[in-house]
């Protein structure tokens, strides 16, 4: 590797599954902005929702979701009767003017749900929304959690993919980071949820946590590949202990550094495409014929808090505490305290408290962007046919970039601006160039790679 690009491997930029990212929300976009921004909804939209389901059994130390451990059930209780005042709100609306095409159940751990009360949710959202046809289902799903009945519980909800978190099976890393679940765990939730029907698994792996070496990586990726996943995600681990604190359980020093963070990336890489998937964006695989693989291939991939997606709508709406909504006009993020979030939403109100509004330059910006992380490239004629004017200012500094960068991390190739094969890990970084709340914030973020 040159060593320009070596000494990137420790930059810290954002994961840009939006922009503006949300340390740059502001308390002015609130409840009475998000509800101007539901009825601004058109008749005939697709909208995607999000719900969060923030509460775990256990509390899994390089976790850094927003998510709380609990003992005992009475808090999920009472946090789903808000959950379902929330939905019935938000649906009315929306109903009447928006259709359902997509639904991810994240948190958190949706799975901790008792089996009559994931039906209970399936059911209010039904009730209260306009579904399409095959409209996608998701959800995230700890193996610890699954028993029959929950098996049972998510396909009578209707859901058509599974995600499964496995991040590493080596027992010395599972201790380390407080997650322990053998391969045989695993391997009984993925037979289970595709007897029952389901179309899609996923499976989440980390590089870079504690005790992690390329030999326990391949390994665990090798045992992972027998279950012949569909799609799979290679995430970094990202050591944030100033945001999370529970992350302070882990000792740095057990931490690989930056150099053989990047080797177990991309030896992991490599055995997942020779294994005959499709290498989408920065850190996704799938089988060909996968719809995140065509996406990918036609131009159609997009990019949310979720990860890389298929999901074409514009507007996807986030149900539940810290939950972050995109509409047409900016992001809208939900109250983040439970219980603040259960009396914001009761009797018919809404929970954002913080968000924003897109200017044009945002909009531009925001594209190039989640062109760059889906395609490593863009097409200077889409940009200011899309963008006009604003388009026209951006690509002035898009090739100052291009013509001033001694990595040449991004190179015009025709009309496009490329982002050459072996500048690909480092997209983020790239991609932070066209930030412009980037150098003047003081959020801090996880390493590039």
């Amino acid at each position: 590797m040159r060593p320009e690009l070596a000494a990137r491997l420790g930059e810290n930029v954002p994961r840009y599954t939006s922009y503006p990212t949300a340390p740059h929300f502001h308390p002015g976009v609130d409840a009475a902005v998000q509800k101007g921004w539901l009825e601004a909804l058109e008749g005939g939209d697709e909208i995607s929702l999000y719900l969060h389901i923030p509460y775990c059994d256990r509390l899994c130390w390089f976790c850094a979701c927003h998510t709380k451990q609990t003992r005992h059930y009475e808090p999920v209780t009472a946090f789903l009767r808000s959950l379902h005042a929330e939905i019935v709100t938000i649906a009315g609306h929306v109903r009447g003017k928006a259709s359902v095409r997509a639904i991810h159940f994240g948190g958190g751990s949706p799975t901790m749900l008792k089996p009559e009360d994931m039906v209970a949710l399936g059911t209010v959202l039904r009730d209260n929304f306009d579904f399409l046809p095959n409209t996608k289902i998701s959800v995230e799903i700890d193996p610890n959690d699954m028993d029959d009945a929950r098996l049972d519980a998510l396909a009578e909800i209707g859901m058509t993919r599974a995600s499964l978190g496995v991040q590493d099976f080596d027992p010395k890393v599972q201790k380390a980071i407080n997650r322990e679940q053998s391969f045989l765990q695993t391997k009984t939730v993925v037979d289970g949820v595709r007897s029952r029907g389901v179309e899609s698994v996923n499976l989440d792996l980390l590089y870079g946590l504690p005790h992690q070496t390329r030999e326990s990586v391949c390994s665990t990726l090798a045992q992972a590949l027998t279950l012949e996943p569909d799609r799979m995600a290679l995430f970094g681990y990202a050591h944030v202990p100033w945001f999370k604190k529970h992350q302070t359980m882990i000792d740095e020093a057990w931490l690989p550094g930056p150099t053989e963070r990047f080797a177990q990336s991309q030896l992991a890489a490599r055995a997942i495409v020779d294994k005959g998937y499709e290498a989408i964006g920065l850190d996704h695989f799938a089988k060909p014929g996968d719809a995140l693989a065509v996406a990918a291939c036609t131009g159609a991939l997009h990019r949310n808090f979720q990860g890389y997606t298929e999901d074409r709508c514009e507007t996807l709406i986030g149900l539940g505490p810290s939950s972050i909504s995109r509409f047409r006009q900016g992001y809208a993020q939900n109250m983040p305290s439970t219980a603040e979030y259960g009396r914001m939403v009761a009797n018919g109100g809404l929970a954002a408290v913080r968000g924003i509004a897109f200017s044009d330059d945002d909009r531009v910006r925001g594209w190039i962007i989640e062109r760059l992380m889906c395609d490593f490239a863009f097409s200077a004629i889409d940009l200011v046919e899309r963008f006009g004017e604003a388009g026209q200012k951006l690509l002035i500094q898009v090739s100052s970039i291009a013509l001033q960068d001694p990595a040449r991390l991004l190179e015009l190739q025709g009309d496009s601006f490329v982002v050459l094969a072996k500048s690909r890990p480092f997209v983020r970084s790239i991609a932070a160039k066209f930030d412009k709340y980037f150098e003047s914030g003081t959020a801090r973020h996880s390493v590039a790679v």
